[in-house]
């Protein structure tokens, strides 16, 4: 017996020791990919590169209590994680720096995100979800600072849903009763950000399982604590947010990142309570070092004294982690020294293995070109200037394509004069190589899934005989409620949404009928609201996140540009998150509530669809489109739309507004008038008076922004008419320059034209308030029967004549 338990106790201490060993292993791996990657920018083979060394242990601590079916929301330092979770590797992270776009070599983002942006594949190849539940996720990482924050949010509230909904099912792909955790890290000096700051209270009054890792290494870039945060401690600052027996709050936590015990312990705890409880919690890791400076972009002893720099050297967490090994006889000094040697060996072999694969392609595609430039040479009579241009390209190591992409085009410069058939081969093959580059570069986008906007059938609202004209806000209500119903996925939540049903009663009663935790109020915090959305989708729930007036929406705009906006296209179309933004907005009065910003939104969120409908009926449409689609989308109902009379139709939920379309709201034969959303009536105003000096104007409906008039609509009726007239009430040189640009560059619309094409727009400065305000501040009526009176005048001043 004493001998079985002898041999029982040996066998639990070699796996434990090996355990030990495997993550001091991830953790020298990932320190030689940090040293030898910035050797790679210094020497010219990479662009850029920030690292995560001194943040090696903390790290591992947190894989050990990252379980399938997480999430990450993280910041551009977590390499070592993402190893020790076993969703990097060495020549994986060396084609991130490298920005290999082959998606199977550099599975983060097709070398479109710089390194130490991370992320995993949450679609099929069909855009199809995979089963979340069963793998480790992590969001995609994103840059600006703070801004992964919002999405935290939402990762662990849908957890929070899942948990809790008695209406989905729980076979579902995405969660296991809710027992997941959402992981988010950031730097102690991005903690002075208002995103931060916004989160944070909001998942203490939410209570989801989320676990924030602040990684404190005393700077931010060159810029010391003291300049960054209170007392120069987040932990103590945030000590009002620790929960207790009579309130609710967040559990905090604080440890060095040296200390591997002690981390362990710390994120074993954290990500149980989490998980079980629903918790909160902030882990304050402390007295961490960054033995490389910020990034490749200088050098952190410009900033930091000699003392603080040997501080570092002897409190490096990978330094510390080896005495402590040794200290323990888990392993000799020794044999550790053989093991970094095999690392370094195993990442140096990693490194070359990745860059000959960023090469391959390219070598192939010189040796694809050069028999056809050498004969292009040998027939010309510039042989002698076209020879030296394919010796540098033979001789070229480390040819880029955009290297071989310019001696062929130089090449073709010099023989614009000749005509032979190896000049059209080498033309085809520019042609050919210029568009799989364009296609690596630019495809995403938007999705080109079977659940793209642009793959579901319109149907058109359909009346009863006797339908009744109502309150357009009950045909918003009542197609809610009838998504609710057919989407057990679907939740809405915004400022006054829940117990009023929104400031505008378009949810009136829903929350009643469907509970809060599908409708409901937030707080006064559209970043979060949109990062609920955000977080929300990316787990696969259906949010519709409402923003209540559309001047609001600039508070999370950033996000809408920076995350949302490029969630497919930085993933190179392995995640998605379709969430709907709600908001309303056009014609209201006053400075801050003026509504119609649409040129700065439609220039920043590409990457998400604008919708500005009319009226309530084509909103809910648009709805109903969306929710069968798969693509995030902003919808900008009509503020002043909602106690106008419309038909109710009878197949709430099932109608769908087509996206991209626009609408033919009146023929005409004289001038061709474009404008959306509320302005839209005061065009058709105007061309019922219009039409009483004999004027006849054709009236179009843009419907959607992004993407705009897909089929081309718009340039037939100005063949017709021969004259444009863009009405908006953004500012001069938003919307309006955009819709003119479509037309006229686009659509080539130019070649019909017999006047100058026109744009009406607000004045430059925001609305006043008032009625007055509002009419000598945008467009009216009389405004646009003027300029369209002075076209025609303009056209023939016998017929139309000015005083």
């Amino acid at each position: 017996m004493q001998i079985e338990e002898s041999t029982e106790q040996a066998l639990l201490k070699d796996d434990f020791n090996n355990e030990i060993l495997k993550d001091y292993r991830i953790a020298v791996t990932s320190r030689e990919c940090s040293l030898l990657g910035r050797r790679e920018v210094l020497t010219g083979k990479a662009k850029f590169g920030i690292f995560g060394d001194g943040k090696e242990l903390p790290q591992l601590a947190w894989a050990r209590a990252f379980k399938k079916g997480d999430w990450r929301s993280g910041y551009y330092r977590d390499q070592t994680f993402m190893m020790a979770i076993g969703e990097l590797s060495i020549e994986q992270f060396f084609a991130g720096l490298y920005a290999n776009t082959d998606i199977n070599q550099e599975p983060m983002s097709a070398g479109r995100q710089m390194g130490g942006h991370f992320t995993t594949h949450s679609l099929n190849e069909d855009g199809s979800w995979k089963s979340l539940k069963n793998q480790k996720n992590s969001s995609p990482d994103i840059s600006p600072t703070a801004a992964q924050m919002p999405r935290l949010l939402g990762l662990a509230q849908a957890s929070k849903v899942f948990r809790n909904s008695t209406v989905i099912a729980e076979d579902n792909p995405f969660s296991d009763q809710g027992n997941e955790v959402a992981w988010g890290t950031i730097g102690n000096a991005s903690t002075s950000e208002g995103h931060f700051w916004e989160t944070f209270n909001a998942a203490g009054v939410l209570q989801v399982p989320m676990v924030i890792s602040v990684w404190d290494d005393d700077y931010g870039i060159s810029v010391h604590a003291r300049h960054q945060t209170t007392k120069e401690n987040i932990s103590k600052i945030q000590a009002g947010f620790q929960r207790d027996e009579n309130d609710p709050g967040y559990e905090l936590f604080e440890v060095e990142g040296w200390n591997y015990p002690e981390l362990v312990a710390t994120y074993e705890k954290a990500g149980a309570i989490a998980r079980e409880e629903h918790v909160p919690i902030m882990i304050h890791v402390h007295e961490l070092t960054q033995p490389q400076g910020h990034s490749t972009s200088g050098s952190h002893e410009r900033y930091k004294d000699e003392e603080r720099l040997n501080w570092e050297r002897e409190h490096d967490c990978n330094k510390q982690f080896r005495n402590w090994i040794i200290e323990n006889g888990i392993a000799t000094d020794e044999d550790l020294t053989a093991l970094e040697k095999e690392i370094k060996k195993e990442v140096r072999e990693g490194k070359k293995a990745a860059w000959d694969s960023y090469l391959r392609p390219m070598v192939g595609k010189r040796n694809e070109v050069m028999p056809i430039l050498e004969a292009i040479a040998n027939a010309s009579p510039n042989k002698n200037f076209i020879e030296p241009i394919i010796a540098d390209l033979k001789s070229q190591k480390d040819l880029m394509s955009k290297e071989l992409l310019e001696g062929v085009r130089s090449i073709l410069r010099m023989t614009l004069k000749e005509s032979n058939a190896h000049l059209d081969q080498a033309k085809q093959w520019l042609k050919d190589y210029i568009e799989e580059q364009h296609h690596n570069y630019g495809s995403k986008l938007y999705s080109d899934s079977k659940w793209s906007v642009f793959n579901i059938d319109p149907v058109t609202p359909t009346y009863a005989d006797d339908a009744e004209m109502v309150d357009a806000r009950l045909i918003m209500r009542d197609n809610f409620d009838a998504l609710f119903s057919k989407y057990p996925e679907m939740l809405i939540f915004g400022e006054d949404a829940g117990t009023i049903g929104d400031v505008n009663q378009g949810l009136e009663g829903m929350q009643e009928k469907y509970g809060e935790l599908r409708v409901s109020d937030t707080g006064i915090r559209e970043a979060t609201i949109l990062g609920q959305g955000i977080g929300m989708a990316m787990r696969g729930l259906r949010p519709i996140a409402e923003i209540q007036y559309l001047d609001y929406l600039l508070y999370c705009l950033q996000l809408m540009s920076d995350d949302l906006a490029t969630v497919q296209y930085r993933t190179a179309g392995k995640q998605k998150a379709p969430v709907i933004i709600r908001t309303r907005g056009h014609r209201l009065e006053g400075i801050w509530h003026s509504g119609s910003p649409m040129g700065g939104i439609i220039n920043l969120v590409r990457g998400i669809h604008v919708l500005v409908p009319r009226n309530m009926t084509q909103a809910a449409g648009f709805y109903n489109t969306l929710m069968e689609a798969d693509e995030p989308a902003l919808v900008v109902e009509c503020l002043n739309g909602y106690r106008l009379k419309e038909k109710m139709p009878e197949n709430l939920g099932a109608f769908k507004t087509p996206i991209g379309k626009v609408e033919l709201m009146k023929e005409g034969t004289d001038l061709t008038i474009v404008s959306y959303g509320s302005t839209l009536r005061l065009v058709m105003d105007a061309a019922e008076l219009l039409q009483t000096v004999e004027i006849d104007v054709e009236v179009i409906d843009a419907q959607s922004l992004l993407p705009f008039d897909v089929s081309n609509d718009i340039v037939k009726s100005v063949e017709k008419t021969n004259r444009l007239l863009v009405v908006d009430e953004d500012v001069p040189g938003g919307a309006s320059a955009y819709i003119l640009n479509e037309i006229i560059s686009k659509q080539n619309a130019w070649r019909y034209l017999d006047s100058k094409p026109q744009c009406l727009t607000a004045k430059e400065h925001r609305p006043a308030y008032g009625t007055d305000g509002d009419y000598f501040s945008k467009p009216s009526v009389d405004d646009i029967f003027d300029r369209v009176y002075d076209i025609m005048h303009e056209a023939r001043p016998d017929k139309y004549v000015k005083n």
